[in-house]
Order: structure tokens, then sequence, then C-alpha cells
């Protein structure tokens, strides 16, 4: 199993009490750390206004970010999950991905989906077109993405996107372009596009659901002649690791008592069930053995939030030296 690790960068309140002038320097710290150390990878989340509810706490651009991130670190990858892609037209977005691509020395990834974040969405006055356009929208941003990395220029006269000889240089540095993360599970057109472009899938949910959303993929892939096995599926992971179970509890209780004052109540106890029903929330053992099934089931690559990081970095060195050996 590969890892990757997501980098807080305050969108669901993983940087509050700490001044908005010393997030940089929080965020560089844990990236830098996270490449000197086992990861393959770091991500961060698009999006614009924290989360479970809208507020003044500062959330950072992901790809200003990746291009921080880009010319900061030296060896890992560098992620979001995911791109919105009704946020930035998708020929400057290949543009802007290129260029990390070229500073980071050709590390860049690709994270993309539809969107799903209505009330970012209208607050920037993108409206917020319903499910089948967004995703009419996000299949076209691959094809033009896939075309300007391959040729050096995209042309499409589209239905959401329009772009004629958009000449993208410089090329990415990797061969065949920045690889394509498809983020989502829906089973009619996300994972379909996946089965056509994605190097990745990133689908969550129960071991049930991850079996389920597999056996939909490798149908598309049949369906186009893909060989299924050329495509790594992924998931994300909430995770607080602990020595011992109630060292978890201890760690859990303590990240929800600092979100607890900026949402409300409800969402605070929402934030913490969802936590709980995490592979990735436990003890050093539990956890183990919970991406250890997933693994067995075709999970080959596992990224983790660890909600306390830039408060406390004892979950992840734990994690460090005792998860990632046991599954790599």
């Amino acid at each position: 199993m590969r890892f990757g690790t997501f980098i807080p960068q305050g969108w669901r309140f993983d940087l509050v009490g700490i001044d908005p002038a010393d997030q940089w320097h929080a965020m560089s710290a844990l990236a830098q750390r996270a490449d000197a150390g086992p990861w393959e990878s770091l991500w961060v989340y698009d999006h614009f206004h924290t989360t479970p509810v809208a507020s003044q706490e500062a959330t950072h651009e992901a790809w200003t970010l990746m291009a921080a991130f880009a010319a900061s670190t030296s060896r890992i990858r560098l992620g979001q999950m995911c791109t919105c892609m009704g946020y930035r037209n998708p020929a400057y977005l290949a543009k802007v991905a290129a260029t990390v691509d070229v500073i980071s020395g050709g590390r860049a990834e690709m994270g993309i989906g539809a969107g799903w974040y209505q009330h970012e969405w209208e607050a920037y006055g993108y409206g917020f077109p319903e499910a089948p356009e967004r995703l009419k929208m996000l299949r076209e941003g691959v094809e033009i993405m896939r075309q300007a990395w391959t040729t050096g220029q995209a042309t499409l006269d589209g239905t959401y996107y329009q772009v004629d000889g958009a000449i993208v240089q410089p090329q990415p540095l990797q061969d065949g372009g920045i690889p394509m993360w498809i983020a989502g599970g829906g089973e009619k057109v996300t994972l379909k596009i996946a089965a056509k472009y994605a190097t990745y899938t990133n689908f969550t949910g129960t071991l049930e659901e991850f079996d389920h959303k597999s056996d939909v993929l490798r149908g598309h892939c049949d369906t186009l002649g893909r060989d299924f096995s050329e495509i790594t599926r992924s998931s994300n992971f909430d995770t607080i690791v602990g020595e011992t179970e109630a060292d978890a509890e201890d760690r859990l209780a303590a990240v929800i008592a600092r979100v607890r004052p900026f949402v409300q109540d409800e969402h605070a106890d929402r934030i913490e069930r969802g936590i709980r029903r995490s592979d990735g929330f436990g003890s050093v053992e539990q956890v183990t053995e919970k991406l250890a099934r997933k693994g067995e089931h075709g999970l080959g690559y596992a990224i983790h939030y660890f909600p306390e990081a830039a408060y406390d970095t004892s979950g992840i060195e734990l994690f460090e030296r005792e998860v990632i050996p046991a599954l790599s």
C-alpha cells in the first residue's frame, strides 16, 4: 500500500488559534516534514469556505499552495483532493498545473472532480448547476487537459467549454502528462470518466461499498477495452491513531473540543461520528487491521487526514513508525 497525507489549510477548522500570518509557516513545516518522511505524496483540498459551516476562518487556496510546496519541497508528490472542475477554465488549469509540474521537477498530481459545496459555488458567482451538468463539465474539462498535456494545445467546441488552439507551454515534465485522479464514486458517469482517463480513482465507503464501486469501475473498463489493473484505487481517511484505544479517544476528544466553538454542536457531534466510523481511527492494531483488509480488497493508495496535525504531530509519528511499515 502507498501512502499520502493531507496538509491542514484551514478548510476543516484545522488551523484555528494560529495567527493567519503564521499559518504558512505551520503548513510549510508539515510539508517539509512529510517530504523527509515515508509519505509518497502530500495533499490539500480545493475549497474556499470552511466546512461544515462557512466562517471567516482562513482557508488557503489549493493551487497557490501547490506552487509554494513545489518550490519548498524536493521529493514528495503534490496533489489536491480534489480540484473542482467548475472553479477554473480547464485550459487555464492545465497551464497552472503544468507550471507547478515544472517547478516541482515533475511531481504534480491532478485530483479532479465535479464539485459539491453549493455554498461556495454560489458565493463565488459560479451558480450551482445540477449534478448531470457538473459531470458533463468534468468530462469536457478532463478532455481539454489531456489534450493540452499530450499535444501542447487544446481545441474543443463543447457545451460548457470552448477552446480553440489553446497553447499550453511549457509541457509537464512527466511523460504522458500529469497523472489524473478522478475523484468520486458516481457509477454512471464519474467512474466511466475514470475508466477512460484516470491513472487513479478516489472513492470512500464501507468495504462492501468499496467492492461494489470497484466492480462498476471494472465493468466500465471492460466496455472501453481498458485493463482494469492500470488504475490504482485510493481512498481518504480521517485518521486519529493512538497507542491504545483510550489514547485514540483522548486525541479525538481534544480535536472535537478545538473545533466545537467554531461550529454548532450538531456539526461537532457529526464530525466526531464521522471520525469514529473511519478506518483511520483507533489503536495502532485496529487501524492497521482495517487498512490491511481494505488492501486485500484492492485498495492500493491510502491518503490520511490528521485533524491534529497543526497542533500535535505525535499521532503522525506513531502512524509513520507503526502502521506504514506494516502495510507498505
